[in-house]
């Protein structure tokens, strides 16, 4: 078992205040700011729940579908992952989109493909994001 911790200070009302990812239990980052604007307009050099959690699984992805190919006698020399997280003020996180290219000798396009498909069901953050109603993946080799 692993339990990680952030801590948040946030003042103000929601559309005027801001707040601040104080520190990370890792000590990894932090200070980091967020507001609202962040959040639902331009980022403004501030992040936001959701970029973070782009950042979460595209790592947590990347690590399942490594661990995947390893098993099946291709480790990647190297994965590429991108997500992007789509966030609609007042509705919520509406899609996830994982975009990953790799670099896979020993391995051809379908099963890497297989592969892939199995890492974004199968890794954890995925898990933890089941009720966001859209997450797409576009995998290939380079």
């Amino acid at each position: 078992m692993a339990d990680r911790t952030a801590n948040v200070t946030w003042t103000g009302s929601l559309l005027d205040g801001g707040g601040t990812i104080e520190s990370v239990g890792s000590g990894a980052f932090g200070p980091l700011e967020v507001t609202w604007a962040s959040r639902a307009e331009e980022p403004g050099g501030r992040t936001s729940p959701e970029e973070l959690i782009a950042a979460a699984h595209a790592a947590c992805f990347s690590m399942a579908l490594s661990n995947g190919l390893s098993q099946a006698g291709s480790p990647p020399e190297r994965l590429e992952t991108s997500a992007t997280v789509t966030f609609v003020p007042g509705t919520g996180i509406t899609k996830v989109a994982l975009r990953v290219r790799g670099t896979v000798p020993g391995t051809d396009e379908a099963a890497f493909l297989e592969a892939a498909e199995a890492a974004k069901a199968n890794c954890p953050v995925s898990g933890a994001l089941a009720a966001v109603p859209e997450i797409t993946l576009d995998a290939a080799l380079a």
